[in-house]
């Protein structure tokens, strides 16, 4: 089974439009697991143009399902992971104003940098990821560190993916493989889609979770929530009935 763990940043991009609590990220979120989802995604970026810091904080107590808290690991996000404990954290490198996350840790070269973060946060009881690129040499650099996971970065499967998917999903089938050799867990996200992603999960069927958002909630406009997270869930898990 592949866990889903819908990303809730652009529920609060919409809310952030004007300037009160509508839509409630935090309703979103319960209402999200009472549909099927088995985790939520959250990346309090330091400008808080989606998720701030305080939603992070409001919704630790309500979550019933795995929370993870991505983002580039300054010390204002070692902060909020240290006081919440999520489940997971998920270490991406993002530069502060950046559109989106757009590449993977360079992991041989700040090895002692996540190393270090590791250490700290499985000291708390956090489940730590690194969001790598797929390659084989960078998932070894990664396990290295002592992470628990990596989370494949998944846009050049989905650019690819269209005209060429077998082409497209090779990297990942053997960063995948050889992750799960050296003991970690495999995540992935971005650009993953209600297109792609049967495709996808039917070539690493061991996925741990994927992390969607932007596509997700695009679809919920017009399948509605409760539908969109139960299409996502079955490309994820064909063979299970899902409610």
């Amino acid at each position: 089974m592949t866990n889903l763990s819908v990303n809730i940043n652009k529920i609060a991009t919409l809310r952030n439009a004007r300037g009160e609590n509508r839509p409630d990220v935090c309703v979103v979120a319960l209402d999200s697991e009472r549909f099927g989802a088995d985790g939520i995604t959250v990346h309090p970026r330091p400008d808080e143009r989606h998720i701030r810091r305080d939603d992070v904080f409001r919704l630790r107590p309500l979550l019933r399902s795995e929370f993870n808290i991505e983002g580039y690991p300054d010390e204002r996000l070692i902060d909020i992971v240290l006081q919440v404990r999520p489940t997971q954290v998920t270490l991406v490198p993002d530069a502060p104003g950046v559109l989106t996350s757009s590449a993977g840790w360079d992991v041989q070269a700040n090895g002692e940098f996540l190393s270090a973060l590791v250490e700290k946060f499985k000291e708390a009881g956090v489940r730590t990821s690194i969001f790598v690129a797929a390659d084989v040499d960078t998932v070894k650099a990664a396990a290295a560190t002592g992470a628990d996971r990596v989370e494949l970065y998944t846009k050049p499967f989905a650019d690819l993916y269209p005209t060429r998917p077998e082409e497209a999903v090779a990297p990942y089938v053997e960063a995948a493989d050889a992750a799960r050799r050296l003991g970690l867990g495999v995540n992935a996200g971005h650009d993953l889609s209600l297109d792609n992603l049967a495709f996808f999960s039917s070539r690493i069927p061991f996925l741990s979770e994927v992390s969607i958002g932007h596509a997700l909630i695009c679809d919920a406009l017009y399948l509605g929530l409760e539908e969109t997270i139960r299409r996502y869930k079955a490309c994820l898990n064909p063979n299970t009935r899902i409610l």
